[in-house]
């Protein structure tokens, strides 16, 4: 890639003092009712999670999570990227760099609950089966998780008024 080509953003972890933009990426999208808004606290408590872009200023411009839901398991969380960045490559280099990481910790299937299912499906994703191969002893042990996400991944029926409209959508990593 030339040097005219590089983008003009960075990825990093997340820093605790990276919260407030975190949250400030996140209200315009959970206005529109495309993500889900949380309390600060949970984005203090998941910051380790999070990767976000940052523009040449230092301006967080972007930021998704990984989060971990059992041994070969994943979820992808709070993709996102700001008005001014978006369609940009800002989504696909953290969403690629999240892959990444899950691979680096033996994660093979990594899954999303999103509206934006084009741009998953262009990055390997695709729509779950209500039963994707959940072996009967992970599935009992997944329901006394208290995380919601592990929730929407067993479709549970208490998670359901949060998450009408949105897609379950898996990638296999270990098919990369």
């Amino acid at each position: 890639m030339a040097e005219q080509d590089a983008p003009a953003y960075t990825l990093r972890r997340a820093r605790t003092s990276d919260v407030g933009a975190i949250r400030g990426l996140v209200a315009p999208l959970a206005e529109e009712r495309v993500l889900i808004s949380k309390e600060a606290v949970a984005y203090y408590e998941d910051i380790q999670e999070f990767l976000v872009a940052q523009d040449e200023a230092g301006t967080v411009i972007g930021c998704g999570a990984l989060h971990v839901m059992w041994e070969d398991l994943a979820e992808v969380r709070t993709l996102a990227a700001s008005t001014a960045w978006r369609g940009r490559g800002v989504g696909r280099a953290l969403l690629d760099a999240l892959l990444e990481r899950g691979r680096a910790l033996g994660v093979a299937r990594v899954f999303c609950l999103t509206f934006e299912v084009d741009f998953f499906t262009r990055h390997g994703f695709v729509v779950m089966a209500n039963q994707d191969s959940i072996d009967p002893v992970v599935y009992s042990e997944l329901l006394r998780s208290h995380d919601e996400g592990v929730a929407e991944f067993l479709d549970l029926a208490r998670v359901k008024p949060n998450t009408l409209g949105n897609t379950r959508m898996i990638r296999r990593l270990d098919a990369d």
